[in-house]
């Protein structure tokens, strides 16, 4: 069986509105949009410790964007 637990998120002004966009253009509740967040989160964590990379690519043109590359060395700031 699958228990929950609950929390309390506190979230300045503009994460907040940021949860209610993406909730809103999904059609989704903002506890969804958490719970998709952290499964991709999750997603992206494993592969970095894979040692792969995630990179964004334009479906259009089939070209990387040079400037947006994970590569799993951590968040400037974040150490």
């Amino acid at each position: 069986m699958n228990t929950k637990a609950t929390m309390t998120l506190n979230l300045a002004n503009d994460a907040m509105k940021c949860l209610d966009g993406l909730a809103i253009k999904k059609g989704i509740s903002k506890t969804a949009v958490i719970r998709e967040a952290i499964r991709m989160y999750q997603l992206i964590e494993s592969r970095l410790d894979e040692g792969k990379q995630i990179k964004f690519v334009d479906p259009a043109t089939g070209k990387e964007d040079p400037e947006i590359v994970i590569v799993g060395c951590g968040w400037p700031g974040m150490d």
